[in-house]
């Protein structure tokens, strides 16, 4: 029957009145790329039933990753997940149904009651063991285990959502750019060889959640994705608090080399016998199984955001970083942790995702990701876009890649696999010159084999400042200034010290040490400015949005969520304000009088207020969001903060001084999952999709005034391994796709847009 409809700009005003031959009772919950109804079988069996929304129902290649998401919970069906009764992904509305089983989820149940006991931890690790070992006999890997898809019913625990599950011999591919998984749960392979994932990365993700139902807490925390990824790559879990008796095992279980792990069935031997009914009996209350909508797998080709369960919508990753800087890192829209670890830069592997066949290929330096904000110019009536492609190590073989680029000194600055930064002239997309792209070793540049360790992908974007191009080495050990004019380096300095934190604020370019002491260098010759410590801060973590004022932000001592923001002046070294806010809060931008704009994260890492700090007068406004966000990029403009959801979501939020009601002013549903970070203009919004689209977004209206073509791979299909955000410079745009090429567009028309 044709889907019945209401009215209004919810993106979930529309419900369908049946599914099949069932009857949708009432609404238990929803996602952002489907709706799940309570619903009962011809027995009175209660059923949960999932409705894919409208818009992606006529898209084949979601209907092709809802046919996969129906068949591996068909394959795992059993005791130990919510069991498939009936589904038809290939009807006008495609649906599934499940059975529906009452219960919290873990992650419910420790935030209402905190961890769970010794015994209830070693019989979730029991229960889990078992579940994981028939979900893997069925020849799936689950790949996004995680304490809100674990149900607890009376009965034992549920393994839940299964939209980016993989079965071993799908031949769907992701569409990369996108986070498969959620960073403080995912296995290194998955950051590192996104489709290498084997039942292993399930394993390393049991162990994480068993730390977090003994301690409240994962044994890799950070407010920042990237740097929860580089440790889960590269550092100890934290297991404080675990119960001594299961120390041992979880540390097995969290080895680097997935071939350390023990089995499922290993793990089993090494507990004792443990009964069923984790946290349930009378503390129990129902859950939709089946809320979640497909999410993004190697076996998948199109976006799609994580889920929700029946009283909010979930967070299924820790929020992608965003920063309007030039050259900065981009500080995550996530909560802020007690713990700070160094701020090191993710570049993706298959993205998200802040990517999706996996997301960050880990190395230090600065954040591709940062975008630049400059006011646009009118491009010329007689310029024409173009597109070129900057060519690197392995250039042909196939691969999905692209370059990361930034703009300054009248022209546009790309790296590439293979290539540390070339010079793209705007006018004509002509490539001036090109400097392949080091190892790390003094004087030897990569060679192929060296970039097919690092995963074929591009170094970090470069950096304009004091007029030089900076560019990093992939592993981050060495900072150079090249000239802009012909490529060749005017200074080198060994970064490795500094273990990736390394920041660009203006013509100055701040390392941070190991023990906090923080040291400026110019930009241009790089003669040391100053070098001392920042009081309240033990290892900051700069941002900067333009000009020379960078911005640390550091939970504050004392207990409690507070945060400590500090404002410097990157040249001299001297504090311009300081002052502690409530909240964990993620710096996201400067505006008028230099305002700085701030989200706050509940406990779920989803964004739920943004404040603003006017440091001339010392006023704070917080605005609440009626909805916390699964926000994966932040940016400020103006008197404006703009969200982009993993769901594709667009939410513009007011803070102006004296407005009668500031809060959220739009929403845009832009259907693209885990886009790249935004890029803010007087007027407008541009970020891109990972199939090479290139979408611009009005700020005052909220509409979308147009988008590129798709620009995939030759043999059609292919996403990008790594999602830069577009630069927008000189009256025009500029992207990345996956075929190769970096292409440019003018600001002035979108609509008219290729």
């Amino acid at each position: 029957m044709p889907p019945l409809r209401r009215t209004g700009a919810d993106p979930e005003a529309e419900d369908p009145g049946q599914a099949g031959q069932y009857r949708l009772e009432g609404r238990l919950g929803s996602g952002g790329m489907g709706v799940v109804h309570l619903a009962r079988s011809a027995s009175g069996l209660p059923l949960a039933v999932k409705v894919v929304h409208a818009e992606y129902a006529v898209d084949p290649e979601f209907r092709a990753r809802f046919r996969q998401e129906v068949a591996a919970a068909r394959l795992v069906s059993g005791a130990f997940t919510a069991p498939v009764v009936d589904a038809d992904p290939d009807g006008e509305r495609p649906w599934m149904a499940t059975l529906y089983i009452p219960g919290p989820t873990l992650s419910e149940r420790v935030k209402r009651n905190g961890p769970l006991s010794a015994d209830e931890v070693r019989r979730l690790a029991a229960g889990l063991a078992e579940a994981l070992r028939d979900i893997h006999r069925a020849g799936v890997v689950h790949r996004d285990l995680k304490p809100s898809n674990v149900l607890l019913a009376e009965d034992g625990p549920k393994v839940i959502d299964f939209g980016i599950s993989r079965p071993y011999d799908s031949e769907l591919r992701t569409e990369t750019g996108k986070l498969i998984g959620t960073p403080p749960f995912m296995a290194p392979e998955q950051f590192q060889r996104p489709r290498e994932v084997g039942p292993a990365a399930d394993v390393f993700a049991l162990a994480s959640l068993l730390v977090h139902a003994a301690t409240g807490r994962g044994p890799f925390e950070s407010e920042s994705p990237y740097i929860v990824a580089y440790q889960v790559v590269h550092n100890e879990p934290d297991l404080t608090g675990v119960p001594e008796d299961l120390v041992p095992l979880i540390r097995a279980c969290l080895a680097k080399d997935p071939a350390e792990r023990p089995t499922p069935d290993a793990i089993m031997a090494r507990l004792p016998y443990a009964a069923h009914g984790v946290a349930g009996g009378a503390d129990t209350f129902p859950h939709a199984s089946l809320l979640s909508p497909p999410s993004l797998s190697p076996s998948s080709s199109s976006p799609a955001p994580r889920d929700s369960d029946p009283t909010h919508v979930r967070a299924a990753s820790s929020p992608v970083p965003a920063a309007p800087g030039s050259g900065g890192p981009a500080p995550a829209a996530g909560r802020a942790r007690r713990r700070r670890a160094p701020w090191i830069v993710a570049a993706a592997v298959a993205l998200s995702a802040l990517g999706a066949g996996g997301y960050w290929l880990l190395r230090g330096g600065d954040d591709p990701h940062a975008p630049l904000r400059t006011r646009p110019t009118a491009a010329g009536s007689d310029w024409r876009p173009w597109e070129t492609s900057v060519p690197g190590d392995g250039a042909g073989d196939g691969r999905v890649r692209a370059g990361f680029c930034a703009y300054g000194e009248a022209a546009l600055y790309c790296s590439a696999p293979g290539v540390q930064a070339a010079r793209i002239d705007t006018a004509g997309g002509k490539v001036a010159w090109r400097r392949p792209a080091e190892d790390g070793k003094p004087g030897q540049g990569a060679a192929p084999a060296d970039a097919e360790r690092a995963g074929g992908l591009a170094p970090p974007a470069p950096v304009v400042s004091g007029g030089l191009v900076h560019v990093t080495t992939p592993d981050g050990s060495r900072l150079t200034a090249l000239d802009p004019a012909t490529g060749e380096p005017r200074w080198t300095r060994n970064v490795s010290v500094y273990g990736g934190r390394v920041y660009h604020a203006g013509d100055t370019v701040l390392l941070v040490s190991a023990d906090g002491t923080v040291t400026a260098v110019d930009g241009a010759t790089d003669r040391q400015l100053w070098s001392h410590r920042l009081p309240g801060h033990a290892k900051p973590v700069f941002s900067s949005y333009g000009g020379g004022t960078a911005y640390a932000v550091s939970p504050a001592g004392g207990g409690g969520h507070r945060t400590q923001v500090l404002a410097l002046d990157a040249r001299r070294g001297t504090t311009l304000w300081q002052r502690t806010v409530d909240g964990d809060l993620t710096a996201v931008g400067a505006g008028p009088r230099d305002a700085l704009y701030l989200t706050a994260a509940d406990s779920d890492n989803r964004v739920s207020a943004v404040v603003r700090y006017d440091p001339a007068d010392r006023s704070e406004r917080r605005v609440p969001l009626g909805t916390p966000l699964n926000a994966t990029s932040a940016v400020a403009y103006g008197d404006s903060v703009y969200l982009l959801s993993t769901d594709g979501g667009l939410t513009a939020v007011g803070t102006a001084k004296g407005a009668k009601s500031p809060g959220q002013l739009w929403r845009l549903d832009t259907a693209v999952a885990n886009g790249s970070a935004l890029v803010a203009t007087d007027r407008r919004l541009y970020f891109s999709a990972a199939d090479g689209r290139l979408l611009a977004v009005d700020t005052g209206r909220g509409a979308l005034l147009g988008q590129t073509a798709p620009r995939l791979t030759k043999a059609g299909r292919g996403y990008l391994d790594l999602l830069p955000a577009p630069v927008a410079a000189d009256g025009k745009v500029f992207g990345a796709a996956p075929d190769g090429t970096v292409f440019a567009v003018s600001d002035h028309d979108p609509g008219a847009w290729r």
